[in-house]
């Protein structure tokens, strides 16, 4: 959870600090949450490179923004493709966040320039079953499409660039190499 909040901070999705605190409150919040915030440190193409504490362990992950989305969802949160490296644990951690809560069971189709890849949904996120085989299909691709079951509008189909992971991909595995 303290994942997805620091990454919907680090997209911009959050409201800034509310204008009637205090300067020396508004401070001492905007300090604590730098220190949790996740740091962007590498821009290639359509992906991000970023870092974030977890547990005290430093954890390094490759993002992107859907480039569509159809249909448009009013109030949708962040529509999110991460691929995460622990260097003491998970490796190719793959998550598709949808900007909405999947309901139970919820079947969500995933394929890289059509090859299909199995993921499975837990509530706002939907997971790789095998990332190292998701994230060879990324360094080869160059769409990934999720098709996501949505009560409101039946299913959703988002489409995310894979120009420039290889190099985002590439740039957190040297920042948080397997130990």
């Amino acid at each position: 959870m303290r994942f997805l909040t620091a990454l919907i901070v680090l997209t911009g999705l959050t409201s800034p600090l509310a204008w009637s605190q205090t300067k020396t409150s508004a401070a001492v919040t905007q300090s604590a949450a730098n220190a949790a915030a996740p740091q962007v440190f590498g821009r290639f193409g359509d992906w991000r490179a970023a870092t974030h504490q977890e547990a005290g362990q430093l954890v390094c992950y490759a993002y992107t923004q859907a480039i569509k989305s159809n249909p448009a969802l009013p109030g949708r949160g962040a529509v999110t493709l991460t691929v995460t490296q622990r260097p003491a644990g998970p490796r190719d951690a793959v998550a598709v966040t949808p900007g909405f809560a999947y309901q139970a069971n919820a079947a969500v189709a995933v394929s890289v320039d059509g090859t299909a890849h199995d993921f499975y949904a837990a509530q706002r996120s939907a997971f790789a079953r095998d990332g190292k085989a998701a994230v060879q299909g990324f360094l080869k691709g160059k769409i990934v499409l999720v098709r996501s079951p949505n009560a409101k509008s039946g299913v959703i189909s988002d489409s995310f660039s894979l120009k420039g992971f290889a190099a985002a991909y590439a740039a957190i595995n040297k920042a948080c190499p397997q130990k």
